[in-house]
């Protein structure tokens, strides 16, 4: 019994070290993003100032990954808005509603990129 609760043990020890091991990224593209209209660029630039430093490229880093999150765009609006858990709120003076669209907008772009 002993040595099924050490075995038992060492295993979720393993399993836990295993889940925390970084993904795995796609091979790099030959071209780079190209922000061609002027609300993209500006979506980009913002994105890159507010959001890159927790969302690296949209992927997980200190904030969870925004690329696979499924909820509409209001729904992100709102928590960019409001915070969530640990992420911090954007009053409108820091993003106004055209800045969170064009984040938005960038977004949407970089995904179909």
């Amino acid at each position: 019994m002993k040595q099924q609760s050490i075995t038992l043990a060492c295993l979720m020890v393993w399993l836990s070290i295993c889940s925390c091991a970084p993904r795995r990224s796609e091979p790099l593209k030959e071209r780079s993003f190209n922000a061609a209209r002027a609300e993209i660029a500006n979506g980009e630039a913002l994105f890159m100032t507010h959001c890159q430093k927790c969302h690296p490229g949209g992927e997980g880093g200190l904030g969870m990954a925004i690329n696979s999150n499924p909820a509409p765009g209001f729904v992100k609006r709102f928590q960019i808005r409001h915070g969530l858990g640990v992420m911090p709120a954007f009053s409108k003076s820091e993003l106004s509603r055209s800045d969170l669209k064009d984040i938005s907008r960038y977004m949407r772009a970089w995904k179909h990129y």
